[in-house]
């Protein structure tokens, strides 16, 4: 059977799959606003479970693969946030010399497998790579995602944005590292790496994938250059691009924008149908080869 698209669902669907996702909406308020596009025998949970992410499907390295080595480390935070932060390590099996660092900044769900593999991925393509958990001081990832948004509401966002920038400061030193750290984050891992850059002075590249801004006031303090994804149909998000961009001008930051016409939020998530295969590689080339030139040099 083949892959279902976002093409395969009508856009209001969508819409309200993203209001859920980002717990604007119930898993009733989904099911009720789905259930007149339900039609030809499919229900609306059957709609919701076609959407939710299937991730062993998805993985495209895994945890064994012999070019990379991977453990779960724990790390001391600043009092600032909840003290300490655990999340996977990816290496390469075999580097040569001294490596860049790429923060993983998850979703709005903590780490879970889709995350874990992006970290694996940066691993192939010879980067140290940290996807921290912000779920670990409430017990860490659920292993479901409706638990996990759950559980994500009840974090205290200044803490953990705090765990985040301590992330990006301990990086610099890890044993393996050229001193140099990104970070890449999906959705609100985006949002967090465009607050990073402006709380970070020495981040050396930021790439938010579709992501809040941050405010217009505390752009002029973004020292990073920026590689920033948007989807064409994201409504929610693109309403402050506008006023981001300009701040960025206004700052003379240093930044590339791409924004890729026809797709969905999440749309470099291969693990749901809100996955667009042309928009994710190419999107994903440029974060590789943005990481490459800022990184290593």
């Amino acid at each position: 059977m083949s892959r279902k698209t976002a093409d395969d669902f009508h856009p209001e669907v969508l819409k309200l799959f993203d209001k859920y996702v980002h717990g604007l909406t119930s898993r009733r308020g989904f099911l009720e606003g789905a259930a007149k596009f339900a039609v030809g025998g499919i229900t609306a949970a059957g709609l919701l479970e076609a959407l939710s992410p299937k991730f062993a499907e998805a993985a495209q390295v895994q945890n064994d693969d012999p070019r990379i080595k991977t453990s779960y480390e724990e790390y001391a935070t600043t009092i600032e946030g909840y003290g300490k932060i655990r999340g996977l390590l990816a290496r390469p099996a075999k580097a040569e010399g001294k490596l860049p660092v790429v923060l993983v900044i998850h979703e709005n769900r903590g780490l879970n497998p889709h995350i874990e593999d992006i970290a694996r991925r940066l691993a192939v393509d010879n980067f140290i790579a940290f996807a921290p958990d912000a779920l670990y001081p409430l017990g860490g990832y659920p292993g479901d995602e409706d638990k996990a948004r759950d559980l994500f509401q009840k974090l205290d966002q200044n803490k953990t944005r705090a765990d985040f920038v301590s992330a990006a400061g301990l990086l610099k030193f890890l044993p393996g590292s050229n001193g140099k750290v990104g970070a890449v984050g999906f959705c609100y891992g985006g949002g967090v790496v465009n607050h990073l850059a402006t709380r970070v002075p020495d981040l050396a590249a930021g790439v938010p994938f579709y992501g809040n801004q941050p405010p217009t006031k505390d752009v002029a303090k973004i020292k990073a250059p920026l590689l920033i994804h948007y989807a064409g149909n994201d409504d929610r998000i693109n309403a402050g691009w506008a006023a981001y961009e300009g701040a960025l001008k206004e700052a003379k930051t240093r930044y590339e924008a791409f924004i890729y016409p026809g797709v969905q939020h999440g749309f470099n998530n291969d693990t749901t149908p809100r996955y667009d295969d042309n928009a994710a590689k190419q999107a994903w080339q440029r974060t590789v080869a943005f990481f490459n030139k800022n990184l290593r040099a």
